[in-house]
């Protein structure tokens, strides 16, 4: 039928948050040990002990918001264990992740140290699953208490004199699972218990996070919204992409045949879907879209790496990927209303990672690329976009041919970012630009030939964005030609 799409640039539709842009870094495998933290004594080029090349890296993609400690990992973190001098500081098991030693040399100082760095905002997780209130209601204390009291003092004990400003808490992770296998009636009424003692102190305000449904657990968003609605101003979200099943085998993340491509980026388009029935309950009981849907766990989901531990999920990334977190971000925008933040997994040499490292050696992988073109995206203006385009049945489900997004930044240009999923076909795309003056069309495309084409140490620019100039101007009407398997951003002043 042809692909055709409509941007009507004088119709603007909100902010899209920047925090959609959103990372999730959490003690597991080598994300935090390796991937961010060396130690001062590192032979690796470090500051305080974190990677210089890791958070150069970030910071090109602004990273808008860092979740931390996880995950699984969170709901069994006690955070005393992980400040003072840290030849004192408590050795533990991490059971969720290759039962390998913590020696939580990583902590709360460390943690605030990398945001500062990142200039990014952090994103706490407490401990629900086995701690107390009176923890959680300490380690705010502890974090954001300008005056005297046990906490704030410890804290200046330990070197920090001013109180960090903290925006976003975390009330537990995963309560229906790893977090403390609850049912959602007992987790509303945990939750409104814990979220009473994370205070507000002096001009810092919280933003209150509860633990929300598994991909489609709509009960669990349904009493949530029900029992605790008005003491939350966030809820989360959780759902993997992944071609085969969690529990007898995900899947390779290099090594798939050809029908698995098609399959990925089905379900990867089916968090769409989730997004617009858990948003429908979430409207029943706050039709003012107060209380942001919070995605913050999403992304490819493989099985580990060959001759891995297996508990630390490392996974290489591909160009599949790449359309993945092209895909899920089009979504994101396109749904600002109501998502206001996400997260993906992981940051670093875990699940669908920005980047990998070897020792010394770091490699950008394309997920990495695709962020750092949709950065563009942040705390934008999201612009009306209407598309028609070919569609696939995959599994019974339709996989529309190209995704979309389009947002005008504050120096008035407008922003749009495609995804062609067609892993053998390029295809021609018209896009009608209504209410722009056409000045200067430029334009980024991120492809590869193999379906499984991926960055390596040995060749760490295997994929990575290059110009693309495929298109052309007749008045208000846009004509590109996106290859095959790609992810394309164009920029229109």
């Amino acid at each position: 039928m042809g692909n055709k799409a409509v941007i009507n640039a004088d119709v603007g539709q909100g902010t899209i948050n920047k925090n959609i842009y959103g990372h999730f870094a959490e003690h597991l495998g080598r994300c935090i040990y390796e991937g961010i933290w060396v130690g001062e004594d590192s032979s690796i080029p470090n500051t305080n002990g974190i990677r210089k090349d890791v958070v150069e890296a970030l910071k090109n993609i602004k990273i808008p918001v860092l979740r931390w400690p996880g995950g699984c990992f969170a709901d069994e973190y006690h955070w005393k264990d992980g400040i003072g001098p840290r030849e004192n500081r408590k050795r533990m098991v991490n059971t969720h992740w290759g039962g390998v030693i913590e020696n939580n040399h990583f902590g709360t100082h460390e943690f605030m140290m990398l945001c500062d760095m990142l200039e990014t905002e952090p994103y706490i997780c407490g401990n629900v699953g086995s701690g107390t209130v009176q923890e959680m209601s300490e380690w705010v204390e502890y974090m954001t208490f300008d005056g005297e009291s046990p906490m704030a003092n410890l804290r200046k004990e330990n070197g920090k004199d001013e109180p960090w400003p903290l925006k976003y808490f975390g009330v537990g992770n995963e309560n229906w699972g790893c977090g403390g296998n609850m049912r959602p009636q007992y987790y509303a009424d945990l939750y409104r218990r814990f979220q009473t003692y994370v205070r507000n102190y002096g001009d810092n305000k919280i933003y209150r996070i509860a633990g929300g449904p598994n991909v489609d657990d709509y009960n669990w968003t349904e009493v949530l919204m029900r029992e605790a609605a008005n003491m939350m101003d966030g809820l989360s979200l959780h759902y993997y992409t992944m071609p085969g099943e969690f529990w007898t085998g995900k899947g390779s993340a290099t090594n798939f045949p050809e029908a698995e491509w098609d399959i990925t980026l089905q379900r990867a388009y089916h968090i769409k879907e989730l997004i617009e029935k858990h948003s429908t309950i979430m409207d029943k009981y706050d039709p003012e879209k107060r209380v942001g849907l919070i995605i913050d766990e999403w992304g490819a989901w493989y099985d580990v790496e060959e001759g891995t531990n297996p508990g630390f999920l490392y996974q290489q990334n591909t160009i599949r990927d790449a359309l993945v977190a092209g895909i899920s971000l089009n979504i994101f925008n396109d749904h600002n209303d109501r998502v206001q933040m996400t997260n993906i997994a992981q940051t670093i040499n875990v699940l669908q990672a920005m980047i990998l490292t070897d020792k010394e050696k770091m490699i950008l992988t394309p997920t990495y690329h695709v962020f750092e073109m949709y950065k563009v995206h942040q705390d934008a203006e999201k612009l009306a976009l209407a598309i028609q385009t070919d569609v696939k049945k995959v599994d019974d489900k339709d996989l529309p041919q190209i995704t979309a997004s389009a947002s005008r930044a504050k120096d008035g240009t407008i922003n749009i970012t495609l995804c062609n999923v067609d892993k053998d076909k390029e295809t021609d795309l018209e896009i009608d630009l209504r209410g722009v003056d056409v000045q200067n069309v430029s334009g980024r495309v991120l492809t590869a030939n193999e379906l499984d084409a991926h960055n390596t140490f040995d060749n760490p620019d295997n994929v990575k964005p290059v110009e693309f100039t495929d298109f052309q101007v007749n008045g208000t009407v846009l004509t590109v030609k996106l290859p095959s398997k790609s992810v394309t951003a164009i920029s229109v002043k």
